[in-house]
């Protein structure tokens, strides 16, 4: 039982027995510490029994001006220490190409988590799912023949080796014990759930943690509470943690924690506030009832939580991640999560309810929650149509393409997000339709279909992969390929984008292709195609197409979202700026949340649509309060 001086956490036994809210006696100690007290069942900070009250934040998915605002309400809300990922993929961009400037400032993000008085759990993988593009892993590793993920394989382990000796010395000066707010580091992620179980992947991550950060920090893993993954995912010296939702017997979910670790503090290192949104299916909810009272019931046991997510944020650009169980399921562009801070930021109904039970087990910090962001809904845009993607290839791949008898990954072209096009000519006449069509699971993972570059429809991973088409020897057959985002969970972590395999027209297969890596963000972010010449668009509005507008702030930039009525499925860059891909014919996310600090306050707004099925016939957007807003009818032009 928790009490004065050394008591602490109740132990197995005890697992049922409530965890006392009295205040601990601080110890004195000579130097900052953060250990594990297995005798007593609990952490100790200095010398003194401790538990955290948590909650994830990811700062690849928040802009930086709102880092403060987001992390100032998480202390409000009585959090104690907040959870953080480090995307590998994120600041190393190429093999050797680091970035950690801007919203990749990892340091200055943890410098401010220490100066609003947070602690931190960091879990600098180098695998961390969290629905990342690849589980934050870089695509270029699939660039390496051979190459086995999350393994002892030596190519994976030789990239991670050089990315841990980047990464951990800046983190090392930040530990608890070296002065910092750092308490505990994961080592890998959920490790149980991947298929390969290498306990000699394991010890080398240990060995590499303990040479770079020293000897005294605690190291954990985190894995679900089933018993092949707890078997798989843990390792002597790396404390074991579980995680689990609401939903879960909490008292079974602990038992299977104590199975592999028979003494020690309880922890859930990931309890599930809410869940993730894939497009096509129903927006995922969790109550703020179902969610406060597991949290309750966890915290009366005694036991340390990590909320996930306590502020979800935005997949920006093409960080999200897909699943798959059973088909290939891609994740929305909003990280909403139905957490506890909105996808803006905003207190929800569920963080009062959260800080509510806090209350009852710590003090809260005198003084207001600070309150949601403004918002303004800025009006109707009106956009003209630029160009035809195909129209615009030697813009959007200036080094010309790359000549092949057949198709070529997107791996095997170097190109790691975005666009490939994939161009070749009908062999023969199709006087009658003929089936265009992949082999099984080759459209990685949506393929639209030009002929004589007019539209034909689309391909899509684990869906339709066939078309049909006539037309005549000579004609012109472009399939631009897009990648919705790589695998970040399970077995299918390498997921190679593009045209896998070869495209048949009748069951011959087509050859001879020129493709084109497209590098649409590189235009854009260069002014493109604002500051260029305009193109006498070809007509029609279905197909792959450019359109640009412009709007302006009445002296203002806050927070907005952007509404797409009447349109098919495309991205939007505002300023430069890649917000995501948006939607609208699947759902569920009808908006994309605009940060006002990307917006102008003096001079226009540059807007640039990459629409790829299809726009209305007045290229119109709205802006909206809430992502929820339905707003009025498109004005007529």
């Amino acid at each position: 039982m928790a009490g004065m001086g050394r008591g602490c956490a109740a132990g197995l036994g005890e697992v049922l027995q409530p965890f006392s809210s009295a205040p601990f006696l601080q110890a004195s100690p000579l130097a900052r510490s953060f250990q594990v007290d297995y005798e007593n069942n609990c952490f100790r900070k200095d010398g003194a029994p401790f538990r955290y009250i948590s909650g994830s934040i990811h700062y690849a998915r928040v802009p930086r001006p709102a880092w403060r605002d987001r992390l100032l309400k998480m202390y409000m809300s009585g959090l104690s220490t907040v959870q953080v990922y480090v995307p590998w993929n994120y600041h190393e961009t190429l093999p050797g190409v680091y970035d950690f400037t801007g919203n990749r400032d990892v340091e200055a993000f943890l410098d401010l988590t220490a100066e609003l008085g947070l602690l931190v759990i960091l879990r600098p993988g180098p695998y961390i799912c969290a629905e990342w593009e690849m589980g934050g892993l870089p695509a270029w590793l699939l660039w390496k023949p051979d190459i086995n993920l999350r393994t002892s394989n030596p190519a994976y382990l030789a990239a991670v080796d050089s990315w841990l000796h980047i990464l951990l010395p800046k983190i090392k000066p930040r530990l608890y014990q070296h002065g910092g707010n750092i308490i505990s580091v994961q080592v890998e992620n959920e490790y149980g759930s991947y298929y390969a179980c290498d306990y000699g992947y394991l010890r080398h991550l240990l060995g590499s943690f303990r040479a770079l950060l020293g000897s005294e920090v605690l190291l954990f893993t985190t894995d679900s509470t089933g018993v092949e993954e707890l078997r798989c995912g843990t390792l002597q010296g790396l404390y074991a943690t579980v995680d689990f939702g609401p939903g879960s017997n909490v008292t079974e979910a602990f038992g299977a924690q104590r199975r592999v670790e028979p003494k020690g503090p309880l922890v859930n290192s990931e309890y599930y506030t809410g869940w993730l949104d894939y497009w096509g299916e129903a927006h995922a909810s969790t109550s703020a009832a179902w969610v406060s009272r597991g949290l309750e019931d966890m915290l009366q046991l005694g036991a340390s939580i990590n909320m996930y997510m306590f502020h979800g944020g935005t997949n920006f650009a093409y960080w999200s991640g897909a699943d798959y169980k059973d088909q290939y399921k891609p994740v929305t562009t909003s990280y909403d999560y139905d957490a506890p801070l909105s996808e803006a930021g905003d207190p929800t109904e569920k963080l009062f309810a959260i800080r509510t039970v806090i209350s009852k087990f710590q003090p809260l910090p005198f003084g207001p929650m600070p309150p949601a962001t403004p918002k303004y809904a800025y009006g109707w845009v009106a956009l003209r149509k630029y160009a035809d993607l195909l129209d615009v290839l030697d813009v959007l791949c200036p080094s010309g393409p790359v000549q092949s008898q057949f198709p070529l990954t997107f791996e095997a072209l170097k190109q790691v997000h975005g666009f490939v096009v994939y161009h070749t000519q009908l062999p023969w006449d199709v006087r009658d339709p003929a089936t265009l069509d992949a082999p099984p699971h080759s459209i990685c993972d949506r393929a639209y279909v030009m002929l004589q570059k007019e539209y034909q429809g689309t391909l899509e991973r684990d869906r339709q992969t066939m078309l049909h088409i006539t037309g005549r020897a000579g004609d012109t057959l472009d399939i631009l390929l897009e990648n919705m985002g790589r695998i970040s969970f399970g077995a299918n972590a390498s997921d190679f984008k593009g045209l896998l395999g070869n495209l048949s027209l009748n069951s011959r297969p087509l050859s001879n292709w020129l493709i084109y890596p497209l590098a649409i963000d590189t235009a854009v972010q260069q002014g493109w195609p604002h500051t260029a010449l305009p193109k006498s668009s070809s007509g029609g509005r279905v197909g792959p197409a450019f359109y640009t507008g412009t709007f302006d702030t009445p002296g203002i930039a806050w927070d907005t979202f952007v509404k797409f009525p009447g349109w098919s499925k495309g991205l939007l860059w505002i300023n430069g700026f890649n917000l995501g891909r948006y939607w609208t014919r699947r759902g569920p996310q009808q908006t994309l949340f605009v940060p006002g600090s990307l917006l102008h306050v003096g001079h226009p707004n540059n807007i640039t649509v990459l629409e790829l099925e299809g726009a209305p016939p007045t290229p119109v957007f709205d802006h909206a309060d809430s992502p929820h807003s339905q707003g009025v009818k498109a004005p007529l032009y």
